[in-house]
């Protein structure tokens, strides 16, 4: 006979794992934790900075490699109290992207091609850093802010290329002779016209362009006034949008923590509930369909009448 699953023992592990679950959320939610673990992810950056003296390396290096191996020990452990917090929760664990990032930070240090390659492995205790915004909630809501602009940013970038290819075509025509060292060819026009969008230089482009001819006033007026004025408040408009977006939604995450939730155990006794409360409707409509199906019209059995 095929071995059937007893549904106990899930019930038996549940209370295990929320008990895990409540100690390790007490741990990552206290503050000393959190000021621990950005005090270290500050000694980190700090470290990686040392490293860029060759003297100070070479007079240090043990000690240098020893406080690294202290802080991916620390590192370490605070992500496997984070996921010991979602132990009764592992899907809410992997539906933070911060959470996922950690992660990946983590395991990636435990990697043999990473451990044995240097400039990867340098990257990825530059990336550590980052881990900043978890505890900065203004640097996270800049940061998503950011995340969310890149769309409208895109079509910035493509309207910013087309407009630099046409005004570069036209700077090519009318001072690729006279002036071929800022625009001698495409790619010269298109270096000069992006750095003039800064207005760095700006003057000396329009004395120089005014030998040529007086035309070149109207050029550089036009490009001025599009690229470093229209362009730019549009995509400070993108960005200050996307801002207000990132706020907002941080607020409702902030008030979804704040709202209490209901103990897992009374969620789990509602289910039952609700499941006890199914099988006698199901039984109930069993009974009423067998009586039926006897020749009672209102649900009980009918009489039985006796032969003469």
């Amino acid at each position: 006979m095929p071995e059937q699953h007893d549904p106990t023992t899930g019930d038996r592990s549940r209370p295990a794992r929320q008990r895990l679950a409540r100690r390790c959320r007490g741990t990552t939610e206290a503050r000393w934790f959190a000021l621990t673990v950005f005090a270290v992810i500050l000694l980190n950056a700090a470290l990686l900075g040392l490293e860029t003296y060759p003297g100070l390396v070479e007079d240090w290096h043990r000690w240098l490699r020893t406080a690294e191996h202290g802080c991916l020990a620390v590192f370490t452990v605070e992500i496997l109290l984070r996921v010991g917090a979602h132990a009764d929760r592992p899907r809410d664990f992997l539906r933070d992207p911060w959470n996922l990032f950690d992660l990946a930070v983590v395991l990636c240090a435990f990697l043999p091609v990473v451990r044995e390659n240097t400039t990867v492995l340098r990257l990825l205790r530059l990336a550590r850093v980052l881990r900043t915004a978890r505890f900065l909630p203004q640097l996270r809501i800049v940061l998503t802010a950011v995340a969310r602009s890149l769309p409208g940013t895109l079509s910035f970038l493509l309207v910013g290329a087309l407009l630099l290819y046409v005004y570069a075509m036209v700077g090519w025509v009318f001072f690729g002779h006279h002036d071929p060292e800022h625009y001698g060819s495409i790619g010269r026009a298109v270096l000069t016209l992006f750095l003039l969008m800064t207005l760095d230089g700006i003057g000396d482009a329009v004395h120089a362009g005014l030998e040529v001819s007086r035309w070149s006033l109207a050029y550089y007026a036009s490009y001025v006034l599009i690229a470093s004025f229209v362009l730019v408040n549009v995509l400070i408009g993108v960005v200050i949008t996307s801002l207000d977006e990132a706020r907002q939604m941080e607020g409702q995450e902030q008030e979804a923590a704040q709202e209490p939730r209901e103990p897992d155990d009374r969620r789990l006794l509602l289910t039952r509930i609700g499941a006890a409360r199914q099988a006698l409707d199901d039984l109930e409509r069993g009974l009423l369909h067998g009586a039926a199906a006897d020749g009672s019209p209102d649900g009980t059995a009918a009489p039985v009448r006796s032969r003469s």
